[in-house]
């Protein structure tokens, strides 16, 4: 379990680039039901009837413009290697191997029986099935983020990885809420658990370490809507008080830094709304950081 949801990023290739306009391409999500194992068929049908995979795909269609299609490939039959979702280094194929799904929903369970729900968690979604769905709406959030990265050749100033999980924080949060963010946060705390004391394999992966990604997640949650959850997240333990300060300007870079990647390749369709978001996050962003430096004195002090 240790690598179960260490989401492998291969490097990245050229593969060339849309200018926006017309979309070109499509994302299609594909469950090979004849290359599913038995044991593996439960989760895949929790999520296949979730539809976490399709409403992703669809935002993905309908407001950029993919200079090719990309497949997501829900199947057992995956390249040599491959344990988890995984994107391939043109960014047309997406693997979520249902292996992989089984692993994620055997974690939610374990979290589902063992901790407590946090209050900000909704009660009639606090199950297996539930957490694994949502969880995986996270994790896809991630590999499409490898995926736009790679078709539309973005600029990184920084990992990959650590750009992948800012693309799921956005997309998710964005278009979904802060269900799946919540959701990540709670597996991937209880799979840092699991692999135990750090390791030199952990400290010296390509991702960060697994604990640092669950404060990572609520941050950006946190930092998208203080008032709604610095009580429920900050105040309640979840995320340290000597973190949350810095996740609304934190957030508000992240937001700000997406759509403007993006902007360049939106669909002619969504071109109006996606100016409009990146206009509000470029304002949000000036706000945040004057605020930040107005309280930067106070709060290093604070420390």
């Amino acid at each position: 379990m240790a690598g179960a949801l260490l989401l492998a990023g291969l490097a990245l290739v050229s593969c060339g680039g849309a200018a926006g306009g017309e979309a070109k391409g499509k994302v299609r999500v594909v469950y090979h039901d004849d290359a599913i194992a038995p044991k593996n068929r439960h989760a895949v049908e929790v999520v296949r009837r979730s539809r976490v995979l399709e409403q992703a795909a669809d935002w993905v269609t309908t407001s950029l413009a993919l200079p090719h299609d990309m497949v997501v490939e829900v199947t057992d039959k995956v390249p040599p290697g491959v344990e988890d979702a995984v994107t391939q280094p043109d960014g047309r194929t997406i693997y979520v191997p249902p292996a992989f799904l089984t692993q994620l929903q055997g974690v939610a369970t374990d979290v589902a029986k063992s901790v407590a729900r946090p209050a900000v968690f909704p009660q009639d979604e606090y199950d297996a099935d539930d957490l694994t769905a949502l969880a995986t709406r996270f994790i896809f959030g991630h590999e499409l983020g490898h995926a736009l990265q790679r078709q539309f050749m973005l600029a990184n100033l920084g990992l990959e990885e650590d750009a992948a999980d800012g693309f799921a924080s956005f997309s998710t949060v964005n278009e979904v809420g802060p269900a799946p963010s919540l959701a990540a946060a709670l597996l991937f705390d209880e799979l840092a658990r699991k692999e135990g004391g750090t390791t030199l394999e952990g400290l010296s992966s390509d991702h960060p370490v697994t604990q640092a990604r669950v404060f990572n997640f609520l941050c950006y949650l946190d930092g998208s809507d203080p008032k709604t959850y610095e009580g429920p997240l900050v105040g309640a333990g979840y995320l340290p008080k000597t973190r949350a300060p810095l996740c609304p300007q934190a957030w508000a870079m992240l937001d700000y830094g997406w759509w403007t990647q993006l902007r360049p390749h939106f669909a002619a369709s969504f071109r109006d709304e996606g100016d409009k978001n990146q206009d509000e996050a470029r304002t949000h962003l000036i706000a945040e950081t004057k605020a930040f430096a107005e309280n930067l004195d106070k709060l290093r002090t604070g420390r």
